[in-house]
């Protein structure tokens, strides 16, 4: 069994930066892929971010393409997001998810999912 923590969320004004953490544990020889997703209560699951677990590709929408990146850290079992140049309609609670088979391109092909965290990015 997979589990994911997400942390790093916070309240921050536009243009700053800030970078969430995914720490992941249990059954990681199983997983194929970490995404990040957001949204907020009313609103669509919009992605934002993914990593193959064992090739490293990755993978962004239009939205953040150039802002934001995902790393892993291999040895502590940890995927990062850094997000640069923060517009306040990134404000949403992101979460952490990880997919066990290929394709893993929409949020229903995602097995596990963290608890979440806020971001707030004000204008």
């Amino acid at each position: 069994q997979v589990q994911l923590v997400d942390s790093g969320g916070g309240s921050v004004q536009a243009g700053d930066s800030l970078r969430l953490t995914c720490a992941v544990s249990g059954g990681t020889s199983s997983i194929y892929k970490i995404g990040l997703f957001r949204w907020a209560p009313g609103k669509e699951r919009e992605f934002v971010a993914s990593l193959t677990w064992n090739g490293g590709s990755t993978d962004y929408p239009n939205s953040v393409w150039g802002r934001f990146t995902i790393t892993r850290d291999n040895a502590r079992n940890t995927v990062y997001l850094q997000m640069n140049g923060l517009k306040p309609e990134d404000t949403d609670v992101y979460y952490c998810a990880a997919a066990r088979a290929y394709p893993a391109v929409v949020a229903g092909d995602y097995d596990y999912w963290g608890q979440g965290t806020q971001v707030t990015v004000s204008s």
